[in-house]
């Protein structure tokens, strides 16, 4: 999953906190770089997933809008690829970051003025990296089956009574950190992700897996999205906020800094 990037060199990049996850599979990845495999049951149950999440529906949106643990506010054209980011650091500076997703380019504002040099460069590294990790956080149950996932089925699991699939996801060459490793709990009644488990590429040699649930799942023009996270054995929640998907959204969302207004 992604690896940390020593381009996040500002105090403004600590906003960038929590986890950085894995990237959906990248543009410059081919066939032979992505190494990917997947096993037939595992394959199956994950395709159930994507159903019950309402992949077609996903597949028809346009754009999506949500904010990530109430400090930054992501607007995506899928589409285009253009990404607006605003949000807030730890220090109090309101940034606003608009660019697109494919060609990396684009302009970044701090406390409302347009940053220049090496500081619109670290912020436009820190919008691309807060959507590779955000929307995996939101997007997960979608991504099982993406180029250069290795997904195999791990096994059964009984927790609290329910009855649990459990798949095991690595990566090829893809992302920023294909190191780490994830497991997917897919409850058997429902075919929904309830529990995700992980090991970073970061964590020290035997440090245990982290685990959060997945819950407050709510039906999105026919894309399931879930917007409650909370740690399993600990009291951090970590919620999605104000999601919406769109069928288009306003030029200016992409192209000037000023608040979003939306119909």
């Amino acid at each position: 999953m992604p690896r940390r990037s020593t381009v996040f060199a500002f105090a403004l990049l600590l906003s960038l906190t929590l986890l950085t996850l894995l990237t959906p599979a990248t543009a410059a990845a081919t066939d032979a770089t992505l190494d990917a495999t997947l096993d037939a049951r595992a394959a199956a149950i994950a395709q159930q997933v994507e159903q019950t999440a309402g992949k077609e529906a996903w597949d028809a949106t346009a754009a999506v809008r949500f904010t990530f643990a109430r400090f930054r506010t992501h607007y995506w054209d899928k589409t285009s690829g253009d990404h607006r980011l605003e949000g807030r650091t730890r220090d109090g500076a309101t940034y606003v970051i608009l660019h697109n997703l494919n060609t990396r380019q684009g302009v970044a504002y701090k406390n409302g003025e347009k940053t220049t040099g090496e500081e619109e460069a670290a912020l436009l590294e820190m919008a691309y990296g807060a959507w590779i990790n955000d929307t995996y956080w939101l997007l997960f149950p979608f991504k099982l089956q993406d180029p250069g996932v290795n997904l195999t089925y791990a096994g059964e699991a009984t927790i609290d009574g329910q009855e649990y699939d459990k798949l095991k996801l690595t990566f090829g060459a893809v992302g920023l950190t294909p190191g780490d490793t994830y497991w997917a709990y897919i409850n058997r009644d429902t075919h929904r992700l309830d529990r995700w488990d992980y090991v970073l590429e970061s964590y020290e040699e035997d440090q245990a897996a982290t685990g959060w649930t997945w819950g407050g799942w709510k039906d999105y023009g026919g894309v399931l999205l879930a917007s409650e996270r909370k740690m399993v054995g600990g009291d951090r929640e970590l919620p999605l906020d104000d999601i919406a998907v769109f069928t288009t959204l306003p030029a200016s969302v992409f192209s000037s800094p000023a608040p979003v207004e939306l119909p």
